[in-house]
């Protein structure tokens, strides 16, 4: 009698394309633009961030997300920590409202993502307004709307990687 084979499903490692979305990342954030169009420069980082936080639960989590709002940070020459804590934050809520929902749609990532830019935004706001920096409103705000619009690109070519 043969032994019948199980097909176990091999699960991809995503650490080289993890690390493969952060480079790109950085490349899209840092890339030299027109001062006009500069301002609507999508939060490329916080997506990668969110994706990978959302779809490879296992493999990014907190630590990520404070890893990769220092490199953040230190690619946009903001004051350090700024965005290493708003990415905690924002990694740590969303983990906890998704921790019951075992299927995430599309249309849920979206949703969660659209909150977390915008969350993103208002701490940044807070924290530079506490800071007595200046904030330009209008100049700040652009980016909410690309990079809600973006999401669907970073989803879709990501979207191979996910668990």
């Amino acid at each position: 009698m043969p032994i019948a084979k199980l097909s176990v499903k091999k699960s991809k490692d995503p650490l080289l394309v993890i690390v493969l979305s952060i480079v790109i990342g950085s490349v899209l954030m840092v890339y030299p633009l027109s001062y006009d169009i500069s301002g609507w420069r999508p939060l490329i980082m916080l997506m990668i961030m969110l994706f990978w936080v959302l779809c490879q639960p296992t493999w990014c989590g907190v630590w990520f997300a404070f890893a990769l709002g220092i490199f953040t940070d230190l690619l946009l020459d903001a004051p350090l920590g700024l965005n290493a804590l708003s990415f905690v934050l924002i990694t740590f809520f969303v983990r906890y409202f998704t921790r019951e929902r075992r299927i995430l749609t599309f249309w849920n990532i979206w949703t969660l993502a659209g909150l977390a830019i915008l969350a993103h935004l208002l701490f940044i706001w807070f924290a530079q307004t506490l800071g007595d920096m200046r904030f330009s409103l209008a100049r700040h705000w652009q980016p909410l709307l690309t990079s809600i619009l973006f999401w669907p690109v970073v989803y879709y070519c990501l979207k191979r990687w996910r668990i």
